[in-house]
Formats: structure tokens, sequence, C-alpha cells
């Protein structure tokens, strides 16, 4: 049986860690740096209950916001405002100004994605000698396919 990864740990072509092994407290836990990620950037936020955040904006990389656990408000320039639960996700353009407010009764957890200049495409496969009838990488049994 495996045992639970606390730390992070190098393997040939992978990496494998945990957000309380990235560090403690609130604040930003930098899982691109630690875990080698070199395609796009990805941190994890531990927000306190009632924080807010200031405004903020790129000049260049499109973020993804991905509420893990708790319950964040998503406030754009425009004055709208979006609260979203575990499992919630905001799209946000580079130049967009946007904040956070931590809106939930105890700790908030976002794992958040930045990027440019593109999507790769479906390109999964399964090695050679693996049992795929598709050829590809299909997900659970009862997936949808694309």
């Amino acid at each position: 049986m495996s045992e639970e990864v606390n730390e992070v740990i190098e393997g040939e072509g992978f990496a494998v860690g945990s957000l309380d092994g990235l560090g403690d407290g609130y604040g930003f836990r930098k899982i691109r740096r630690e875990l080698g990620v070199e395609a796009f950037g990805v941190n994890a936020i531990v927000i306190p209950a009632g924080y807010e955040s200031g405004f903020h904006f790129h000049d260049e990389q499109e973020e993804l916001y991905f509420v893990h656990r708790g319950t964040v408000e998503f406030e754009f320039e425009d004055g709208s405002k979006h609260v979203l639960g575990s499992g919630g996700l905001a799209r946000v353009d580079p130049s967009t100004p946007r904040k956070t407010k931590n809106v939930g009764d105890g700790d908030a957890v976002v794992l958040v994605t930045g990027g440019k200049d593109g999507y790769v495409g479906r390109d999964g496969r399964v090695p050679e000698g693996e049992d795929n009838p598709r050829g590809e990488f299909s997900g659970p049994p009862g997936a949808p396919q694309s």
C-alpha cells in the first residue's frame, strides 16, 4: 500500500507533493517552483476568514481560479461580485482588475493557474503495450468521450 505524500518527491519526469508540504500559515504556496512546473504558472493561496485582497491585473497572463475549499467572493472592476464555493471556477483576462475576499467562516484555499499563448489541444496517448482500444487516454469508465 502506498503512503500519503507530504514532502515534494521528484522522479524521472514527475514530481508529487501536497499543499501542506509546501508551507504553512496564510498566503501563497509556490507550487510551480516547488514541483518544477515550466509550461504555466500555478500557485495556491490559503486565505483566512474575512481577508480581502486589493485589486490586481496582469500584462499578459490569463488566470484560472479554482476554489478548493471555502467560500470566496470575486469582485471585478465593473463592480460585479460573484461568490464561489468549493469547486467554483473563475477565468479572468489579463487586463481585468480583480480582487478576492474570503466570505466564509473558515480558511479558504484557492488554486490559481496562469498562462498565455493558447491551448495545446488534446494530445494524450497511451504507451505502447497498454490495453486501450482507442489508443488515447479516455478517463474512467462511463466518462464522456470528446
